[in-house]
């Protein structure tokens, strides 16, 4: 590794560089020598193709591995009054990010069929793994667009450990997964997979739209699960079957039916899951951190390598502003999940630049502390957008085509 770009200046530069609403090289590179500057170093060249260099030198593996370790340990943190029931939920979603057309990343992660060649841009998928409480991530795997989530979901089940509880949309139901999590000590918090269709004049009544029913084990193996996952199966499983409605005005689903292993209906009362239900919402809001506040939905980096590297300085910046908002609620009255995750991007960005910092004490966590998101249950907003784009055709044929085509 160069002098000039130690592995952890670099690291520094990197993670600045994905947390700057500037992500440029260029940005990063200033900020180095600003940082020099301030050490009394003499400064570099202003050609950012060492800096480039040295990002690519920085082993792959160290990303997730400092990421998910800060993780873990963030969300340890939660105690009773944060969990549910005594039991930490985990959130799990999937979804998406697009990077440059080059060849190198279309042969990696292919752009989706319907596009023409030329036309479009890779695209990488992930399935993350949020803690509830802390909103930290905990676990992610990628792939190309065309894989499933329950595919990708298989790279991720080690982060569920004895006693959590994994709360999920409908594409992740399956008997499958709730058998395997239910074999690791997990139980199930799912919406109901369009495909089954509850009758609840059958089972164990509970309570009104509230029963256990017995699912069995599918005959043939389904596309996607291995063969030593689908052995592993018990031949029935108890599932309980819960419905309710949404009165909300606005909200576009009026009726959930949820599938859940949570099967005493006297400790997990039916309105209990329908409220925990309501805060899947917020791996949705997550995932909009990191991809609209934090720029992650549109990648920078040509090569593969890079995009992966570049995909985890992302998620390394968002579990360390997720641990400075956490060690803020400490300073206040608000719990960590209800601070601005953009206002503590703010304060970090701007007393980052301070050389004074030690000087200020807990200056920046108080602060951070008092940017509360207000609380607004309830709350729709129509999908649309009022300022116009501009009135450009979109493109149909390769660049290279068009350029042809003007010139001649």
């Amino acid at each position: 590794m160069s002098p000039l770009f130690p592995p952890l200046v670099t690291l520094w530069a990197f993670i600045g560089q994905v947390l700057d609403p500037d992500q440029s090289c260029n940005r990063a590179l200033a900020r180095i020598q600003a940082h020099r500057a301030t050490n009394g170093l003499p400064p570099l060249s202003c050609d950012t193709g060492a800096y480039c260099k040295a990002r690519q030198r920085l082993p792959e593996e160290i990303f997730p591995r400092l990421c998910l370790r800060l993780g873990t340990t963030l969300a340890a943190k939660a105690d009773s009054p944060e969990l549910w029931f005594g039991r930490r939920v985990k959130v799990v979603d999937g979804s998406s990010a697009s990077m440059p057309d080059t060849a190198a990343n279309q042969a990696e992660y292919p752009q989706p069929s319907n596009q023409k060649p030329g036309c479009g841009f890779p695209v990488v998928a992930f399935v993350a793994v949020f803690c509830l409480a802390t909103g930290a991530l905990l676990a992610l795997s990628m792939g190309k667009w065309f894989l499933h989530d329950l595919s990708l979901f298989y790279f991720v089940r080690d982060a569920f450990v004895f006693g959590d509880i994994l709360l999920a949309d409908r594409g992740f139901c399956s008997y499958a997964e709730l058998a395997l999590m239910k074999q690791r000590g997990v139980d199930s918090v799912l919406r109901l997979h369009q495909r089954r269709k509850p009758d609840f004049r059958r089972g164990r009544i509970l309570g009104l739209e509230d029963h256990v029913v017995t699912w069995t084990k599918p005959a043939r193996r389904p596309r996607g699960l291995r063969e030593a996952d689908y052995r592993r199966l018990p031949d029935s499983l108890k599932v309980r079957e819960v419905r309710y409605q949404v009165a909300v005005k606005g909200f576009r689903t009026r009726e959930v039916t949820l599938a859940t292993t949570l099967l005493n209906a006297d400790i997990y009362f039916a309105e209990a899951l329908a409220e925990l239900y309501f805060l899947r919402w917020d791996v949705e809001l997550d995932f909009r951190h990191l991809k609209i506040t934090m720029q992650m939905d549109v990648l920078r980096c040509k090569k593969p390598a890079m995009v992966r590297k570049e995909i985890w300085a992302h998620l390394l910046a968002y579990n360390l502003i997720r641990s400075v908002m956490w060690e803020a609620a400490k300073h206040g009255s608000a719990r960590a999940r209800q601070l601005s995750v953009k206002g503590t991007m703010q304060h970090v960005l701007s007393f980052r630049e301070t050389p004074a910092l030690g000087e200020l004490d807990d200056l920046p966590l108080k602060l951070v502390g008092r940017q509360i998101v207000p609380y607004r249950p309830d709350r729709i907003e129509p999908r649309v957008r009022k300022r116009r784009s501009k009135n450009y055709r979109l493109m149909t044929r390769p660049r290279a085509e068009l350029k042809a085509a003007l010139c001649g």
